[in-house]
């Protein structure tokens, strides 16, 4: 715990803001993926897959594909099948991604199949919001989970088997149309909004470029005046990019992690004047029975159990903790690890610091 609390105080060590590249920075606008999604059969699994009565639309999927492929399944038979599975394949189609170019695609199970492990997807088209066909998937999973199960019922699962991908497991079949190359002008959108860095990064281009050639548009968006001619808009962004800019600071701010009790601190939270006392109250109750007996040759009285309960309480000493006026973060993290207290009892004391309005950060749990 002490450890933990180490790692905190040298995180809140102030360090000079570097500079980054334009591109780690903001993307230009309309330059983005698009999501591509559809439904599929994964067969050649070694008895894990759906199990048709429960999941009936995997037999007539397969009854269908059948027929597709010209192969007549009498009507009434009932496929009892342990080798297919029922899938949704996704995958992301980059910007700019041309036919013939392959991507990355990732296969879920929808029904009831323990495992994916050791399955080949089926020619799966992938398409898009429009309802178009932007690619073709097929090809052999690979599965990092692992699950096997016993007769008596016992079951161990690593990872999770229902999930694979296939890399490189779809081909682009269809290119989506952008306008690239038809703006009168170019935008760039921040990462993360903020107005010191819109501004910096407008100056910054404006620098290299001449005045007037970026404007801040508001804390994402920056407006850029950018070649017509596709091969030199290309360049120009080349060097917009590679540009370096120097970030404003993240404001103040504390998250916790209140599953965790993890704590993360930024380098500009401040508390005001505050005096915090902490401690800690345990109390324990221990159930336990006796048994009472009659006495030796008595003719009367019978065996009689009866409970105990015995109760104890722990109150650790109670600490003061004074914060004088601006006082930071790397402070109250030096102040806990000299008593020796847990993350735990940092966690306690930012949110009382955070009721009394003495602290100066935005206090964050998730």
């Amino acid at each position: 715990m002490a450890t933990l609390l180490a790692g905190l105080l040298l995180g809140l060590v102030p360090v000079a803001q570097a500079s980054e590249r334009i591109k780690d920075l903001a993307s230009v606008s309309g330059v983005r993926g698009n999501q591509l999604i559809g439904y599929g059969l994964v067969v050649g699994l070694d008895g894990t897959g759906d199990r048709t009565t429960q999941a009936p639309f995997t037999a007539q999927s397969l009854v269908n594909m059948l027929e597709r492929l010209g192969v007549t399944v009498p009507p009434g038979t009932s496929l009892q099948l342990r080798n297919v599975a029922a899938v949704a394949v996704h995958a992301e189609l980059p910007a700019f991604a041309k036919p013939g170019q392959t991507i990355d695609v990732t296969v879920s199970s929808i029904a009831n199949a323990q495992s994916l492990r050791g399955g080949t997807l089926l020619m799966t088209p992938l398409s898009g919001p429009d309802g178009q066909v932007y690619a073709v998937a097929q090809g052999n999973l690979a599965v990092g989970g692992l699950g096997t199960a016993g007769q008596d019922g016992s079951r161990i699962t690593v990872n999770v088997p229902s999930v694979g991908r296939i890399p490189n497991g779809a081909f682009v079949e269809r290119e989506v149309a952008g306008s690239f190359a038809d703006q009168a002008g170019l935008r760039l959108n921040l990462h993360q909004p903020d107005f010191t860095t819109a501004t910096r990064l407008a100056e910054s281009i404006n620098d290299t470029f001449g005045a007037g050639t970026a404007a801040p548009l508001d804390p994402m968006s920056i407006a850029v005046a950018a070649p017509q001619g596709a091969a030199e808009r290309v360049a120009f962004i080349s060097m917009v990019e590679n540009l370096l800019v120097t970030p404003a600071e993240a404001p103040a701010r504390v998250v916790i992690n209140s599953r965790t009790g993890t704590v993360v601190i930024s380098s500009r939270v401040q508390v005001r004047p505050a005096a915090v006392s902490h401690g800690s109250l345990v109390v324990s109750i221990t159930e336990s029975f006796d048994v009472s007996q009659p006495e030796p040759f008595a003719r009367r009285g019978e065996t009689v159990v009866t409970p105990r309960s015995d109760i104890e309480v722990i109150q650790d000493d109670s600490r003061m903790f004074l914060f004088p006026s601006g006082v930071d973060l790397e402070d109250i993290v030096r102040a806990v690890n000299e008593v020796g207290a847990a993350p735990g009892d940092l966690v306690a004391i930012l949110e009382a610091l955070r009721e009394a309005g003495a602290l100066r950060a935005q206090l964050v749990v998730i």
